[in-house]
C-alpha cells in the first residue's frame, strides 16, 4: 500500500510534470478583442517527443548492446577457460600415458593433437639422444678408468725393479727407462681424456668475436702440425683463395675458438689416413659464406656412424687399444662453436674419402666487395703442399 502511494501521488506527479514540460505546449486562446476573455489549449510537442524518443532508444540500443557484449565476453572466456582446462587435462594424459592421439583428442582438437604428437615425438628423440650420450660417456669412464691400470702397473714395475737392481746393466737400465716414459706419456693422455670430458661438462663456450685472418690462420696452423703429419707419413696440400680485392680472407670470428675447431678436425683426419696419403685443405667463398673443406683417404665411414659423428663422447673405434680418437668430444664441440657462429659443419665419407665441410658467413663488408669485383671473379688460389 505505502509502495503503490508513492509511486501514484509522489512519482507519478514528478512524470506528469515533467511530460507537461518537455511535451505539452499551452497556447492562449483570446475571445474576441477582448485580452482578458480566452481559454486555453493544450497541444503536444510532437517534434521535441520524437527527439526525446529517439535520444532513449539510442541509450537503450546502446545498453543492449554493452549489456550483449558483456554476457558474451563473460561467456566466451568461461567457455575458454573450460575449453583450456579440457585440453590440459588431455595433453597430460596424452604425455603421461603410452596412448595413441585419436584415444585422447576427440574431434575437434585435431591441430592441437598433431602438434603435441610432434612435441612428444621430439621429447622422446631427444631423451633417447641423451641416453645414449649418457651411455657412451658411463662407457669411456669406465674403459678409461680400466685402461689407467695398464700404464699405471708397468710404470710401478719398471720403476720397482729399477729401485731393486741398483747395479742394474746401463742398457737394460735405458730399456726400462724408455718403457716407463712411454707408459707415463700413455697415462697422460688417459687423464687428458678425463679433463677433456670434466672441462666439456663444465664450461659454457662465449664468443669473442674480432677480425681474423683466415688464410694466415690456416697456413699457421698446418704449419704447427708437421711433427704429427711426420709421424704419420701424411702431408697437407692447402689451397686458399684470396678474397675479391686480392688479399687474404677475413671473418669477424672469434679466432681462437675457431682454432679450435680446425685443430680438431685436422686430428681427426690425421688419426683416420692411410700412411703416406696427403690431406686437403681446400678455401674459397661461395656466395656470402666461405667454405673450408678438409679431405682425407681413409677407411670409408659406414653411413650410420656418419649420422652420429658428431654427437658428443662418440667415437668411430669401438675398441680402447686403438690410439685414434680421444674422448669423443672434438668433432661435438667444433660443431658446437661453428653452430655459434652462424654457420654449419658437415661430414661425408665414400671410395675411402672423408670430407668435413665448414661454411661460415662472411663479413657484410667482405660480401659488398665480392659483388662488386668485376665478374664476381676471384684471382687463382694460392697453394701450399707441407710435407
Amino acid at each position: 500500500m505505502i509502495l503503490y502511494q508513492f509511486l501514484d501521488r509522489i512519482l507519478n506527479g514528478v512524470m506528469r510534470e515533467w511530460i507537461e514540460r518537455n511535451f505539452i505546449y499551452t497556447e492562449w486562446i483570446p475571445l474576441g478583442d477582448a485580452a482578458v476573455d480566452g481559454y486555453y489549449i493544450q497541444t503536444v510537442n510532437w517534434w521535441n517527443l520524437k527527439r526525446k524518443l529517439f535520444t532513449g532508444l539510442l541509450i537503450l540500443v546502446a545498453a543492449v548492446v554493452v549489456l550483449v557484449r558483456t554476457v558474451s565476453i563473460l561467456y566466451a572466456s568461461r567457455q575458454v577457460k573450460a575449453a583450456m582446462r579440457s585440453a590440459g587435462r588431455m595433453i597430460e594424459d596424452y604425455m603421461r600415458h603410452d596412448r595413441e592421439a585419436l584415444e585422447v583428442f576427440p574431434q575437434g582438437y585435431e591441430e592441437i593433437s598433431v602438434r603435441i604428437v610432434e612435441i612428444k615425438a621430439d621429447m622422446q628423440r631427444k631423451e633417447q639422444m641423451l641416453r645414449e650420450e649418457a651411455s657412451r660417456k658411463n662407457d669411456l669412464i669406465t674403459y678409461l678408468a680400466h685402461d689407467l691400470k695398464t700404464p699405471l702397473t708397468s710404470v710401478i714395475g719398471y720403476l720397482s725393479l729399477m729401485d731393486e737392481a741398483p747395479d742394474m746393466p746401463a742398457s737394460q737400465r735405458a730399456k726400462y727407462v724408455h718403457i716407463t716414459l712411454d707408459k707415463a706419456l700413455r697415462l697422460e693422455k688417459l687423464i687428458n681424456e678425463f679433463f677433456e670430458i670434466t672441462r666439456y661438462n663444465l664450461q659454457t663456450i662465449a664468443l669473442e668475436k674480432e677480425t681474423v685472418n683466415l688464410s694466415f690462420m690456416l697456413e699457421q696452423m698446418t704449419d704447427e702440425f708437421y711433427p704429427l703429419l711426420s709421424d704419420h707419413g701424411n702431408t697437407i696440400r692447402l689451397e686458399v683463395e684470396p678474397d675479391a680485392s686480392g688479399g687474404p680472407l677475413t671473418l669477424y670470428a672469434d679466432g681462437e675458438k675457431l682454432a679450435r675447431v680446425f685443430n680438431n678436425i685436422l686430428k681427426n683426419a690425421i688419426a683416420y689416413s692411410y700412411p703416406g696419403t696427403a690431406i686437403a685443405v681446400e678455401c674459397r667463398t661461395v656466395g656470402d659464406f666461405v667454405r673450408i673443406e678438409v679431405s682425407n683417404r681413409g677407411r670409408t665411414i659406414p653411413p650410420h656412424k656418419l649420422e652420429a659423428i658428431f654427437e658428443k663422447f662418440f667415437r668411430l673405434d669401438d675398441a680402447r687399444a686403438t690410439n685414434t680418437g680421444g674422448a669423443g668430444l672434438g668433432l661435438a664441440i667444433a660443431k658446437e662453436i661453428v653452430t655459434l657462429h652462424d654457420g654449419s659443419i658437415t661430414a661425408a665419407s665414400e671410395d675411402e674419402v672423408t670430407s668435413f665441410l665448414v661454411e661460415l658467413p662472411l663479413p657484410a663488408k667482405t660480401i659488398t666487395a665480392s659483388r662488386r669485383a668485376p665478374g664476381n671473379t676471384l684471382p687463382s688460389a694460392q697453394s701450399t703442399a707441407l710435407k
